[in-house]
């Protein structure tokens, strides 16, 4: 085998591999693009696309706009948590004797 032959066979193995990963490249980004159309429909409860059950049965999604007020949450300090805290002292303070 000469070096001609031997340069010949590498350089259409390069090739071939490059047409093939190109063809499957443009392949996979086709089908993502194409089956990601869908997703850029209005949904909602009169639309014929449903993303979820919830969009079917459930009221319209509400979506916050940027600016509205929002800020740190003390998970802590919640209103079922208060009341639970509260019910406890009472009952810690009737269930002490005086």
């Amino acid at each position: 085998m000469s070096p001609a032959e031997t340069l010949e066979i590498v350089v259409g193995t390069l090739q071939g591999l490059g047409a093939t990963t190109v063809f499957l490249l443009g392949l996979f980004i086709g089908f993502c693009v194409i089956l990601g159309f869908p997703k850029l429909r209005a949904t909602g409860p009169k639309s014929m696309v449903h993303k979820s059950l919830d969009e079917l049965v459930g009221p319209p999604l509400g979506y916050l706009a940027p600016d509205a007020p929002h800020g740190p949450v003390d998970q802590l300090r919640t209103p079922e948590l208060l009341e639970a805290e509260a019910r406890n002292k009472q009952q810690d303070a009737a269930a002490t004797p005086a």
